[in-house]
């Protein structure tokens, strides 16, 4: 290899390193203050795969050179692990357990009925959950379509439920439906049209819990956004990719300032709990490495992190494959089996879903 070549090589390699840990550290701006940095969680995982692939070259062509995209790596495993965790499959689930299920339903897909039953609903049913946590709940007028009725119908084994409109002019809401008493209810005091957080407390036996649940800010993109974006994707395009990026990077970083303040928010609300044990769940529309996910996680543990494997992609829609649902449980919590559950495919996201024992 050209000594030219070879620097220029190395030139790539060290400007990718930068941009991997720009990347990964960029969840400890604040959006308000740096909005578009702090959308650069975003690409994290390309960055990622450029600079492996570096580390890949260099081993073959000259080993001393590698080292520079280990140190990359090293510096920036953290927020490796926490996008893509590598855990020990668990063993038996310790009695006692509770399974907590969190799914963005998108009412129902739109309230269907096939042959009088909706496959989400029947998801709901048989997956032996204790607690059901769900956003973009809504039901229909029609008996045509999925009603209120139906639902219950169905959820008769949770005898506790809540359903509470999102935002201050949404259609749809965030239920929660649990086998143990909820004791109270109440939204999270942050502005929004059409999301919002809910705080229940829960009485489990001898315990008593807070959940959040959680429907955070959307990145408000139109399905016209979304079909130029697979456009981009597979025909990419130098001027239409341009143009696109600055559309994009736009809306993203507007919707992140916005979802900055709500998680700072429902940060108060964890710092102030009245009781040791807590969960926060729900669609965060952002990934792992976001503002949003470390402001919850200083005080909680994201369960598909310590208890999950691979990507957990959970939104399934027009090729945005990121893990944007989550459930974080405090430290006296622990998760076994997370999972983001990929064989339905009858809402835009996968359900998630982990099992906890005290």
């Amino acid at each position: 290899m050209g000594k030219l070549l070879t620097y220029l090589l190395l030139f790539a390699n060290a400007f990718l390193v930068g941009m991997l840990a720009l990347s990964a550290y960029s969840p400890f701006l604040h959006p308000r203050c740096y909005p578009v940095v702090s959308c650069l969680g975003l690409v994290f995982p390309l960055f990622l795969a450029a600079v492996l692939g570096f580390f890949l070259l260099w081993l073959v062509v000259r080993r001393r050179y590698a080292l520079l995209s280990l140190a990359g790596l090293l510096v920036c495993f953290p927020q490796i692990r926490t996008y893509i965790p590598v855990n020990p499959v668990s063993g038996e689930i310790p009695e006692g357990s509770v399974k907590l299920l969190s799914y963005n339903v998108m009412g129902f897909n739109a309230h269907e009925k096939k042959d009088g039953r909706n496959p989400v609903l029947s998801y709901l049913a048989d997956s032996g959950a204790d607690i059901i946590c769900l956003q973009e709940y809504s039901v229909s007028g029609s008996a045509k379509r999925l009603t209120e009725k139906d639902v219950l119908t169905a959820l008769k084994d949770y005898p506790y439920r809540s359903i509470h409109r999102a935002g201050s002019g949404g259609t749809s809401s965030l239920a929660c439906f649990s086998k143990f008493p909820i004791l109270s209810e109440r939204p999270v005091g942050y502005e929004s049209v059409s999301n919002g957080s809910m705080v229940y407390t829960l009485k489990m036996g001898a315990d008593t819990l807070t959940l959040i649940n959680n429907h955070l800010e959307s990145n408000k993109l139109t399905k016209e956004d979304r079909g130029l974006y697979e456009d981009m994707i597979d025909d990419p395009d130098a001027r239409k990719v341009k143009t696109r990026l600055r559309q994009f990077v736009r809306k993203f970083a507007e919707a992140t300032s916005i979802r900055s303040v709500q998680a700072d928010s429902v940060a108060g609300v964890i710092a102030g709990s009245r009781y040791s044990s807590i969960i926060a769940c729900g669609d965060f529309n952002d990934v792992s490495i976001s503002y949003v996910h470390r402001a919850l996680t200083r005080r909680l543990n994201d369960a598909f992190t310590e208890s999950g494997n691979g990507l957990g992609i959970s939104y399934n829609q027009n090729k945005f494959y990121f893990r944007i649902d989550n459930i974080l449980v405090s430290p006296d919590l622990k998760p076994y089996r997370c999972t983001v559950d990929d064989s339905i495919k009858d809402s835009d996201h996968y359900p998630i879903w982990c099992y906890l024992h005290k």
